[in-house]
């Protein structure tokens, strides 16, 4: 669990039940799209992590990682990540994006992330190490993307710790 102050609001990032995160999913990724339902497939799978960030009496942002492949590569497939309209560029994303590498890099033997960044998100994931390794795409009712991969090997030293 981490927690830090975010102007006088206590903020908590831990793994999180998917139910805890549906709601945020839905309001931020969802609504408007041709897609009806907040719950992926493989949401309920047991190698599933769930994670949330929690301040202002509610779910402020989310993210899950799902067991995938890239490339044949054994990876964590990072989906649904979402913050609150209006608490973007206050940090939160960042403090949920680090949260997520750091327990990856206590908890996981897998090292490689790949997502479907839409095109809106790139520049943050750029900024956080992560990389385009696609062409822009359509995801049919949601919008333009862009794949994009982090390795963890090249994760910056002193950043692992334990994330419980």
């Amino acid at each position: 669990m981490r927690e830090w102050d975010l102007g006088g609001e206590p903020m908590v990032i831990r793994r999180a039940l998917l139910e805890e995160i549906l709601d945020l999913r839905y309001r931020v990724l969802i609504a408007g799209t041709a897609r009806t339902s907040s719950e992926f497939a493989g949401d309920r799978a047991a190698t599933t992590w769930h994670f949330g960030v929690f301040g202002h009496g509610r779910t402020v942002g989310c993210a899950s990682l799902m067991r995938s492949e890239l490339d044949a590569s054994a990876a964590w497939q990072l989906r649904g990540m979402a913050v609150e309209e209006d608490l973007r560029g206050r940090g939160v994303g960042s403090a949920l994006l680090r949260a997520i590498e750091d327990a990856v890099a206590a908890e996981s033997p897998l090292r490689l992330f790949w997502c479907n960044a839409r095109v809106a998100a790139v520049a943050f994931y750029e900024r956080h190490g992560w990389r385009r390794i696609s062409d822009e795409f359509m995801i049919e009712g949601v919008g333009l993307h862009h794949r994009m991969r982090r390795d963890l090997a090249t994760l910056a030293p002193g950043r692992s710790g334990s994330f419980p």
